[in-house]
């Protein structure tokens, strides 16, 4: 009736000789019943979830990886043990667990005032809509979760989120902060601002992974890479639409499943592409296979589709140029999204050196690789170019001391801003002193196993998205093979020279560098007073080097220690 009465068709037919007032309060009860009805439903799959998770069966426990651990750690006292009781665990137990992670948490606190630590914030929206903000602190010693924040009610702009910040500050010590890491909303970097106009030697800088993410849409919107995407798509969607193709291929000798999922939902798609790649003679076997050619599903449109974009010469060497351009960025993304060591020395090397890769594959040609690079040096510009990550980069053994290394002007003038500001170095002469040590390469950076470890040390290359592979291609780009992207923006290109090398060859596995040469071999003598002496070995070769100010070296462990993701997890 109320449908009837709403003029609402499709179940019933509408009144034609309803008022405008009943139609209106008809329209408006339908709303309120509809929205009563998500919600409900909403309820109701958050308690199934939580009954899940919470559900007693073994056969839901075992696959949990602490079961296994429990069941040999039992086995192990032997016979005649008896389990905690209800009130133990409850009571007894649980209370030692507490104070276990209230000493875990005291060790990260004493690093934080030895090695500086950055402080993260991660928003996301649970499935009730309750939006959250989580806060943790990064060190040395790991990441110490501080508090989450209800901030469904609360207006989130800049000052907002600078109270926040500020009062997690005060609790960790300003002194001890370095960095913040949050992502890249408008108010986010508002409140980075006012946190380093009130603190001026904390920095702030976006989440690096939530950035490639973007760099990737970005490139995902290009009408090429778009419509190369979406051609793959359609070969996807078939496949595993119709198991009976999709049984043929998996009986095939070294077939592996096309669609994988990536670090991220945008790195996923550029992954499926190449993947899509891989099995290029695979499908081009199964569409010119009795098995596809006499089957009715080849005589439909989407069977056609199917069969002529395989047997399509064009989209493979499309698929493979998109695959290409992003491996140098996917393979950044995923250092910088790992949790495991920091990264940020090898976020500014590794995405010149993803544009170089770009340049060079499309042969210097500047009309082709053009919109690629402006989409590139425009996320560069917008997120990445900050004094942190330029120290990050002139700090890294690695790259520095690479011969091939040529020093600019921008970098060395970023790493004096930094030692300019007093809270950060309180004797600039000093610590220019002990930066000429390291430039000059004096005393233990002088030794031939640093040098070694320099030219030796590389990340290890993911095994499932390593563009090796296409090394060998043979793949000859003309100057039309494809269509060229109009340039987003118009950025004035300001490139570094770097090595030839690949960045898979070069960028380090999100590895700390400072703490890598500890184990290996002696950096820097530091004194007694900046309380950070611990971490390096002691050497009679710098008895009289130069001793920096203890905020100078919290800035320098720091940034090899600062991890730049919080997981992309949120997608935002």
């Amino acid at each position: 009736m109320k449908q009837h009465l709403a003029g609402v068709t499709g179940q019933i037919t509408s009144c034609k000789k309803v008022s405008h007032d009943v139609r209106h309060q008809m329209l408006e009860s339908l709303k309120n019943v509809q929205q009563k009805k998500q919600t409900e439903e909403l309820n109701e799959a958050y308690d199934d979830q939580q009954e899940a998770e919470e559900s007693p069966q073994p056969s839901k426990r075992v696959a949990f990886a602490q079961a296994s651990e429990a069941v040999d750690a039992i086995a192990a006292i032997g016979p005649g043990f008896k389990g905690p009781s209800y009130h133990e665990l409850r009571v007894n137990l649980l209370g030692d667990c507490k104070k276990e992670c209230q000493l875990l948490v005291e060790n990260h606190r004493s690093n934080w005032a030895k090695t500086g630590c950055t402080i993260m914030a991660d928003g996301w929206s649970d499935q009730r809509q309750i939006t959250l903000i989580n806060f943790l602190v990064h060190c040395t010693a790991g990441v110490t979760f501080v508090k989450s924040v209800d901030a469904s009610d609360l207006v989130k702009d800049a000052q907002m989120l600078f109270n926040l910040f500020s009062e997690v500050i005060e609790w960790v010590g300003p002194s001890n902060v370095v960095h913040i890491v949050t992502d890249n909303a408008a108010n986010y970097v508002a409140a980075g601002r006012l946190v380093h106009d009130k603190y001026d030697h904390i920095f702030w800088s976006p989440c690096a992974a939530h950035c490639f993410n973007l760099l990737l849409k970005d490139i995902g919107s290009m009408p090429f890479v778009s419509g190369v995407a979406s051609r793959a798509s359609k070969v996807t969607i078939f496949v595993y639409n119709h198991m009976t193709f999709l049984a043929w291929l998996r009986k095939r000798e070294g077939w592996k499943e096309i669609v994988r999922p990536g670090v991220t939902q945008f790195a996923t798609t550029f992954i499926t592409l190449k993947s899509i790649h891989d099995h290029k003679h695979h499908l081009q076997a199964l569409v010119t296979h009795d098995h596809f050619v006499k089957h009715r599903l080849a005589k439909t449109a989407a069977g056609k589709t199917f069969s002529d974009i395989v047997l399509d010469n064009k989209f493979w060497n499309d698929c493979l140029i998109v695959v290409k351009i992003v491996a140098p960025i996917v393979h950044l993304l995923r250092i910088v999204d790992a949790d495991e060591k920091p990264s940020m020395g090898y976020v500014y090397e590794g995405m010149h050196r993803a544009k170089k890769a770009i340049k060079e594959m499309f042969k210097g040609k500047k009309e082709m690789h053009k919109p690629y690079t402006d989409i590139i040096k425009a996320r560069w510009h917008k997120h990445f170019r900050c004094d942190l990550h330029a120290a990050a980069y002139y700090f890294n053994p690695a790259f520095f001391y690479d011969e091939k290394f040529v020093e600019k002007n921008n970098i060395t003038q970023a790493v004096l801003r930094l030692l300019e500001i007093r809270s950060i170095c309180n004797d600039l002469a000093k610590g220019i002193q002990e930066m000429q040590v390291y430039y000059d390469r004096k005393g233990s950076f002088g030794r031939e196993s640093a040098r070694t470890v320099t030219r030796t040390i590389r990340p290890e290359a993911p095994p499932d998205f390593d563009d090796q592979e296409f090394d060998n291609e043979n793949v000859i780009y003309q100057e039309h093979a494809f269509p060229a992207e109009s340039s987003r923006q118009g950025v004035e290109e300001n490139d570094m020279n770097i090595t030839d090398q690949p960045i898979l060859d070069v960028a380090l596995r999100v590895s700390s560098v400072l703490p890598r040469f500890q184990a290996t071999l002696t950096l820097l003598e530091l004194d007694a007073n900046f309380h950070i002496s611990y971490l390096f070995d002691q050497s009679n070769e710098l008895q009289h080097s130069f001793p920096a100010a203890l905020s100078l070296s919290q800035l320098l462990v720091s940034l090899s220690l600062t991890t730049q993701s919080l997981g992309s997890k949120n997608g935002n």
